[in-house]
């Protein structure tokens, strides 16, 4: 979910073009859906007018879900000191990476949606509940070892010895 404004817009643009290419990476499908995305690029400065949006926005995607900041302006309000502009949208949003410069290169966007991932990967998603669950892996049930000799015999197949397997 592209939140853009200002030159770091452009400069997520350049992010998805073919010099970058951020297909490469797994990550080139962009969402303009709040209900079918589950990474948010803020990136460019924020308003006061646009938190209610951008809150709304970030309720209705599903969990779970991921937030980079990207910019100066995104991270800490950037050159605007001014009532109007939010000093870091992390005051509103939970953010997990932060991609800082004025503007940052295609090149540091694409550094962080990995770091992102390297991030997923070590944590799993939201608590990694799921994870717990995983102890056997899934699919069908083998056959019984019996069976399984009877039908090497049958199909003329060396006999090896049954190996022992843990899992079944």
């Amino acid at each position: 979910m592209p939140f853009a404004t200002a030159c770091c817009g452009i400069e997520l643009m350049s992010t998805a073009a073919s010099k970058h290419d951020l297909s490469r990476f797994g990550s080139e499908v962009m969402r303009f859906s709040p209900r079918q995305c589950d990474l948010m690029i803020v990136a460019g400065r924020v308003v006061m007018k646009m938190i209610p949006v951008l809150q709304r926005i970030w309720l209705q995607m599903p969990e779970p879900k991921w937030c980079i900041s990207m910019g100066a302006c995104a991270c800490s309000g950037g050159v605007f000191d001014t009532y109007a502009v939010v000093q870091g949208i992390d005051r509103f949003i939970p953010v997990d990476v932060y991609v800082p410069g004025c503007p940052p290169r295609p090149e540091q966007l694409i550094r962080s949606i990995l770091d992102l991932q390297d991030k997923i990967k070590k944590t799993g998603t939201y608590n990694a509940r799921e994870f717990a669950l995983r102890i056997l892996p899934d699919g069908p049930k083998r056959f019984d070892e019996d069976e399984l000799l009877r039908i090497r015999e049958r199909n003329g197949l060396k006999l090896d010895d049954p190996k022992y397997d843990p899992i079944h």
